[in-house]
């Protein structure tokens, strides 16, 4: 008779970076950085300027090079059915979390469950993670646009940070929640600050003392920049960041624990070794 044993060491992730995965993330980190930061990077005589307008559906291509990180995360990982699962039921209550508040004030309290499942997961769920959920929910809510490229790579950015906090195996209890907490405190205002550079070089209509200008110099978009954050998203970022924290704070430490318990339960890349075993 054959049995089926399996071996789990002190840490479990549902996905891990391998090389292609790390190339791959790599290669969408850049292009993103190129499609948030354009407006910084371009010099003001740059025929990229031009193209303003066009520029979202340009970088909406950042969708095809997301689902490439997704395809090959999964594919060098070997993704299993368990591991699967738990993808699928995060993302859906990620995306079902985002409509409560309809984002009103910044209410999300989808936030802090990407904060806590990268934080137990790791990195490498916790991009696919982000970006999957904030596609779900685009479907959900019916925000699907040359805006979700952005937003699911941000996300996944947003998700995979937590999995690259300090320790991962030995920090845990008070300290870890706080810890969290703190972080996404920080990361929702990065999220919103991110989001506004996607935004902000196409709203020709705001006053031109904080739009986007294609002649100004770059200390003085930088002034317009931060002078547009603060008129139209920083109440947003401030109620995102509070809540995130609170929630972190009043059930982090439940829903850490439960994570972990599944996890290993599910034991995603247990290696499995068969024994013979006498009749």
């Amino acid at each position: 008779m054959t049995t089926l044993t399996t071996r789990t060491g002190r840490r479990v992730r549902a996905i891990r970076l391998g090389p292609r995965s790390w190339l791959a993330l790599t290669l969408v980190s850049a292009v993103g950085v190129a499609g948030f930061g354009w407006p910084f990077l371009a010099p003001p005589d740059s025929t990229l300027n031009a193209h303003a307008q066009d520029a979202p559906w340009l970088f909406a291509g950042l969708l095809v090079l997301l689902v490439a990180v997704v395809a090959a995360t999964i594919s060098e990982s070997g993704l299993g059915p368990k591991a699967v699962a738990m993808l699928g039921v995060l993302a859906a209550t990620g995306a079902a979390l985002r409509p409560i508040g309809a984002g009103t004030a910044g209410l999300e309290p989808m936030f802090f469950l990407m904060v806590l499942s990268g934080r137990v997961l790791g990195p490498g769920f916790g991009f696919v993670l982000g970006s999957v959920t904030m596609f779900a929910s685009a479907l959900l809510t019916g925000g699907v646009g040359p805006w979700l490229p952005f937003q699911m790579l941000a996300m996944g950015w947003f998700t995979m940070g937590a999995g690259f906090l300090p320790g991962a195996d030995r920090l845990r209890g008070r300290p870890e929640v706080w810890m969290l907490a703190l972080y996404g405190f920080l990361a929702a205002f990065a999220y919103g600050t991110v989001m506004n550079m996607a935004g902000w070089p196409f709203m020709s209509a705001l006053a031109s003392n904080i739009s986007f200008s294609a002649e100004a110099s770059l200390p003085a978009n930088l002034a317009r920049f931060v002078a547009y954050c603060l008129a139209t998203s920083l109440g947003w970022d401030l109620g995102r960041a509070l809540v995130t924290v609170a929630l972190t704070l009043t059930l982090g430490t439940a829903l850490l624990k439960a994570l972990r318990r599944a996890t290993r339960r599910a034991a995603f890349e247990a290696p499995v070794t068969f024994e013979d075993t006498p009749e």
